[in-house]
């Protein structure tokens, strides 16, 4: 004797309508919405937490006392913090603008046929994998003074030994030399993946024309490349305006950046004025200022990508 299998209740059409339009319309969200509550939780909310530090007196073990906007009034008018400033913007252009250039022509060459490409491709990524500390520290040894490679080599020359912690341009070329090493194979694989994707019709096509290889680069690569590079000039801006450790490690890992403060950045300044000055008030208002900062080259290339779109 055989038993009927029980029956399944039928899910009544207004169910299967509302779980079919969830899945339609409310999945996608459901989806990202881990994201969003970790960002919320560990981006914003320590976001608004510094907001409301930076307009308090706030020592860590002291007082917490109301202030408003004079942490912002004191960092206006103060000259380290715009010396900071100036000097974080001239470390960002003189490492930014050969590093993106060394970039490309690296990329360039490695799109072209060429012996052992693939172990090629692979050393110039090792800078990246390399800590930044030991990075620092060898290229520290390199600008040495008395003993330091560069000096020998300018020696060579009969170029006497350059101080390259003593002034501003010279300790600007020593970090900004340290930020290329690392980061410029980085940015060549970035332009060598998107190189790669651009259709050779093109190429062939302007070959016939008499296009010389020149020409086609500026012709062709170039214009191709457009998004691919506001891209990593959006990256490398966010970089260099947020640089601490090759600075803070080229300076022996003290904050003043120099006697003078002539290589500090923002970062160095903030942590300085947390650590040293046990002023967690006037850190945080200095770290409001940097992500406004950032937020305004942000959109600057906005306006930027959406001009090079509305000319194609």
């Amino acid at each position: 004797m055989t038993t009927a299998a029980p029956s399944v209740p039928a899910v009544p059409k207004s169910a299967r309508r509302r779980l079919l339009r969830f899945e339609q319309r409310g999945m996608p969200y459901a989806l990202i919405s881990p994201y969003f509550l970790l960002f919320a939780v560990f981006g914003l909310f320590p976001l608004g937490f510094t907001l409301w530090v930076s307009l308090h007196r706030w020592r860590l073990a002291g007082e917490k006392q109301w202030v408003g906007f004079d942490n912002y009034s004191f960092l206006l008018t103060n000259e380290r913090f715009w010396n900071a400033t100036g000097n974080t913007l001239g470390i960002f252009v003189m490492s930014t603008i050969p590093q993106l250039l060394l970039a490309l022509a690296i990329a360039s060459a490695l799109n072209k046929r060429m012996r052992f490409r693939l172990a090629i491709r692979l050393g110039i990524l090792l800078p990246m994998v390399t800590s930044v500390v030991a990075v620092a520290v060898v290229f520290s040894h390199l600008y040495g003074t008395e003993f330091g490679l560069f000096n020998w080599v300018l020696d060579l020359f009969g170029v006497d030994n350059v101080n390259w912690r003593a002034d501003k341009l010279p300790s600007w070329f020593a970090i900004s030399s340290m930020i290329d090493w690392r980061w410029t194979g980085y940015n060549a694989i970035i332009f060598l993946a998107a190189m790669q994707t651009i259709p050779r019709d093109l190429y062939e096509a302007a070959a016939i024309d008499g296009a010389s290889p020149r020409r086609q680069f500026w012709q062709i690569t170039v214009p191709q490349l457009r998004p691919i590079i506001i891209f990593t000039v959006f990256v490398s801006t966010m970089g260099g305006l947020t640089l601490f450790a090759e600075p803070t490690m080229f300076g022996s890992g003290l904050y003043g950046g120099g006697t003078a403060g002539q290589f500090q950045t923002v970062a160095m300044y903030i942590v300085q004025a947390f650590r040293q000055r046990n002023n967690y008030g006037l850190a945080a208002a200095a770290a409001w200022l940097l992500f406004l900062m950032i937020l305004i080259v942000a959109l600057i290339n906005y306006l930027f990508v959406n001009r090079i779109r509305g000319s194609r």
